[in-house]
C-alpha cells in the first residue's frame, strides 16, 4: 500500500539509530518479501501480531506473513531547511509523500553526543522542525495562490479555493500549523491539500529518545514533550534507540528476557509500529491455509470486494461472496472446520465492512 511514515528530527537525536533498528526488523523478515525492492532510505517493517502465531498453531502452515508499514528515513533537518539549508528541499519533498510523521526528539543528556543546537531542549527542537514544515507550506501555498489569482478571473470554483487559500496563508503566517486550521473539512481546503499535501497538516507521533534509566519513569525532558503533545493532540512513545537496535539482533526469547530484565513489557519499536499502523487507519484481516497464514493490510472501512483486491484484482472484479469467521471464534473452535460446525462462519456480500481480525475466504468468478 502507498502509505508510509516519515522519520524526522534534528541531527544526532537518535533518528538514524531508530531507523537502523527498523531496517534490521525488515531484514529479519526479508525472506517473506521476495518481490519487494527496498530503497536505501526505506524500511518495509512487519507489524508484530500475536494473532498470526495463534492461527499458525492451529493451521500449521508452511510460512507466516505479517502486515507491513513503510518507514522512510528523512535525513536530519536543520534550521533553514525550508530555504534549502543542508539538503532541506529534497528532504521536505520526501516528507510530502508520507501520511504520518514520526518526530524523534532527544530527551537524554550525554556530553559525548553533541547536539546541533549546543544544549538539550526538546521543545525548542520540536519548534525548529515544525516551523520548517510550516515555512515550506507557506512557500508552496504562495505559488498556488499566484496560479489561483489568474484562474479566478475566469473560473468561479477557483475563486472559492482562493478565498480559503488566503485564510490558510494568514493562519500559516502566524506560524500555526495546517493541523490547527479551522476549515480542514471545507471542500476547497480538501482540494488544496490533495494537491499540495501540506507538511504541517500531517499526523504526528513523537518519539522521545531517552537513556536506559528513563525507560521506566519519565524524566523531566519527556514530561515536557508529553505536555506539548497533549496540547496538540499527538501521541508520545518513549524509547531508548540504542537498546532497540540491540533488541532486534536477538532471538525472540532472548529479546523478551532482556525486556523483562529492564522491567519493560513491550519494546518501543513495536509500540511505534503498532501506533503508526493505527494512525495510518489500517487494519488486518487474515487468510489461513496450510501453505500460508497471512495478514492482509487494508484501510479501515473497506467493503469486502475492495478488501479482496489486495490479494488479487480479479477477486474484486469477480467477487461473489466472502466466508468470514471472527478471529476469536476461529481460535475458540480450533479452526475453520470447528467454527463451521459451531455455526460461527458467516456468508457476507458486497456491502460487508471487513473488521480487524476477520479470517476470510473469498468466492469469486472471472
Amino acid at each position: 500500500m502507498g502509505l508510509g511514515v516519515g522519520i524526522v528530527g534534528l541531527p544526532n537525536i537518535g533518528k538514524s539509530t531508530t531507523f537502523n533498528a527498523l531496517t534490521k526488523a525488515q531484514n529479519a523478515q526479508s525472506e517473506n518479501y521476495p518481490f519487494c525492492t527496498i530503497e536505501p532510505n526505506k524500511a518495509v517493517v512487519p507489524v508484530p501480531d500475536e494473532r498470526l502465531k495463534e492461527l499458525a498453531k492451529i493451521v500449521n502452515p508452511e510460512r507466516m506473513q505479517y502486515s507491513t508499514v513503510d518507514f522512510v528515513d528523512i535525513a536530519g533537518l536543520v534550521k533553514g531547511a525550508s530555504k534549502g539549508e543542508g539538503l532541506g528541499n529534497q528532504f521536505l519533498s520526501n516528507i510530502r509523500e508520507v501520511e504520518v510523521i514520526l518526530h524523534m526528539v532527544r530527551c537524554f543528556v550525554d556530553e559525548n553526543v553533541v547536539h546541533v543546537e549546543g544544549d538539550i531542549d526538546p521543545i525548542r527542537d520540536i519548534e525548529i522542525i515544525e516551523t520548517e514544515l510550516i515555512l515550506a507550506d507557506v512557500e508552496q501555498l504562495d505559488k498556488k495562490i499566484e496560479k489561483l489569482i489568474r484562474q479566478a478571473k475566469f473560473d468561479k470554483s477557483a475563486k472559492s479555493v482562493l478565498e480559503v487559500a488566503y485564510e490558510l496563508k494568514e493562519h500559516l503566517d502566524e506560524l500555526k500549523p495546517v493541523s490547527s486550521f479551522a476549515k480542514k473539512e471545507d471542500e476547497a481546503f480538501i482540494e488544496l491539500n490533495k494537491e499540495l499535501r501540506f507538511l504541517s497538516g500531517k499526523t504526528i507521533i513523537y518519539g522521545a529518545n531517552v537513556d536506559e534509566d528513563s525507560l521506566l519513569e519519565d524524566n523531566e525532558l519527556v514530561k515536557l514533550v508529553k505536555d506539548h503533545a497533549k496540547e496538540v493532540g499527538a501521541e508520545v512513545i518513549t524509547l531508548c534507540a540504542k537498546i532497540e537496535e540491540e533488541l532486534v539482533g536477538l532471538e525472540e526469547d532472548e529479546a523478551e528476557e532482556f525486556l523483562t530484565e529492564l522491567g519493560v513489557k513491550e519494546s518501543g519499536l513495536n509500540k511505534i509500529i503498532h501506533t503508526a499502523f493505527a494512525k495510518l487507519n489500517l487494519i488486518s484481516y487474515f487468510t489461513a491455509g496450510v501453505k500460508e497464514v497471512r495478514a492482509w493490510t487494508i484501510t479501515k472501512g473497506w467493503k469486502a470486494p475492495k478488501s479482496a483486491s489486495v490479494i488479487h484484482n480479479d477477486f474484486e472484479k469477480g467477487f461473489i461472496r466472502a466466508e468470514v469467521i471472527g478471529y476469536d471464534d476461529f481460535i475458540a473452535n480450533k479452526g475453520e472446520h470447528g467454527a463451521k460446525e459451531a455455526g460461527k462462519m458467516r456468508l457476507e456480500g458486497k456491502d460487508y465492512e471487513v473488521q480487524d481480525g476477520d479470517v476470510m475466504h473469498f468466492r469469486f468468478n472471472v
